[in-house]
C-alpha cells in the first residue's frame, strides 16, 4: 500500500507553517475535527498548543493515533 506524503499550508497563532502528513492521517484528521466541530486548521492549532517542543507533524500523528485508539 502505497500513500502519498502531501504538504498542506496552515495558520497558527497568526503564523503560517506548513505541515507534511501521509494522505491518510490528513483524511482521519478532517473526520476527527469533523466529529468535534472544528476546523482542521482549529484542530491543528490545538496540537500545535499542547506538543511540547515535539515536531509538529509527528505531533499530528501521535494525536491521530490516539484518538483512533481510543474510539476502538
Amino acid at each position: 500500500m502505497t500513500t502519498g506524503v502531501t504538504k498542506r499550508s496552515v495558520m497558527i497563532a497568526g503564523h503560517r507553517t506548513s505541515v507534511s502528513l501521509e494522505d491518510p492521517f490528513w483524511d482521519a484528521l478532517r473526520e476527527i475535527a469533523a466529529a468535534r466541530g472544528q476546523s482542521v486548521q482549529a484542530l491543528i492549532g490545538v496540537i500545535d498548543a499542547g506538543r511540547e517542543g515535539q515536531n509538529l507533524s509527528s505531533a499530528i500523528r501521535v494525536f491521530v493515533l490516539a484518538t483512533v485508539r481510543t474510539r476502538a
